[in-house]
């Protein structure tokens, strides 16, 4: 038998839980506005990478006033490279949008850990040879998919709320604790 006070507890957590879900909702149902709008939720859009393989971190503002900051993409698209071929790619910034609403969504005050972001076709088919179930057109060589997760929020939760989104594909790694995001057609795995 519980203690009254766990009961409590347990409420007041199912209540948060709650709230912090429906505030989500009012985010993601406004995705479409945010990623086409030339104004979106603010004035500015900011985020923040931790890159896994490089150790490399960024937080950075990417869109201001209605454009994107050049000078900022060039250092997204830096610590999202091919860091196995030491190559650059342009991300694709409706990705970018994608992450911010996602972000926002789950109240996550972390900066996105990346696993994975742009790939060159070398390393993406190196990465097929091994067997990792990698996709022969990996939206990854496009700057169109990400592999994240933020260390603040569940990974269920990260993976309910971008199915939520309706955006692209979201494929759900529990047992190597991370989410691909993509902006290709929406569905999941």
């Amino acid at each position: 038998m519980s203690k009254p006070d766990e009961s409590i507890d347990s409420t007041n957590h199912s209540r948060r839980k709650l709230l912090k879900c429906s505030a989500s909702l009012a985010v993601v149902s406004s995705f479409p506005q945010i990623i086409q709008a030339s104004s979106g939720l603010t004035s500015q859009r900011s985020l923040e990478f931790l890159n896994l393989h490089t150790d490399e971190s960024l937080g950075c503002c990417y869109w201001a006033n209605g454009i994107y900051v050049p000078h900022s993409l060039s250092e997204i698209n830096h610590i999202l490279r091919d860091h196995r071929a030491n190559e650059i790619y342009a991300m694709d910034p409706t990705l970018l949008d994608l992450l911010y609403v996602l972000r926002e969504a789950t109240g996550s005050q972390s900066p996105y850990h990346v696993i994975s972001a742009y790939r060159s076709p070398q390393t993406n088919e190196k990465l097929r040879n091994r067997g990792n179930g990698v996709a022969r057109r990996s939206l990854h060589m496009q700057g169109k998919a990400i592999d994240i997760r933020l260390p603040d929020i569940e990974l269920s939760q990260l993976r309910d709320t971008a199915m939520a989104l309706n955006a692209g594909g979201v494929g759900y790694y529990q047992q190597s604790n991370f989410l691909h995001i993509d902006i290709g057609q929406p569905r999941s795995w």
